[in-house]
């Protein structure tokens, strides 16, 4: 079948797994570095403040950068 194009009213936010393969720190370092191409970012400078602490700095780092353009998303946590 072929059909019209139907208007894109907007596009939809990417969505991250964090409980999943793509919530791996190495996996959401190759990802933000291809986002901060795509954006024209200074990457080297984000990537040395994300890595500069733990896990969750790096979560806030990248939320503080892409969360425009991406949902982080995982499971409700117990230690909250």
């Amino acid at each position: 079948m072929i059909r019209d194009k139907k208007p894109v009213r907007h596009k939809s936010p990417i969505v991250v797994d964090l409980d999943g393969p793509d919530g791996n720190a190495f996996v959401l370092l190759g990802m933000a570095s291809k986002w901060a191409r795509q954006l024209s970012l200074d990457w080297p400078t984000i990537r040395e403040d994300a890595m500069s602490k733990d896990y969750d700095h790096l979560l806030k780092t990248l939320d503080k950068h892409f969360g425009k353009y991406v949902i982080f998303e995982r499971s409700k946590r117990e230690d909250m």
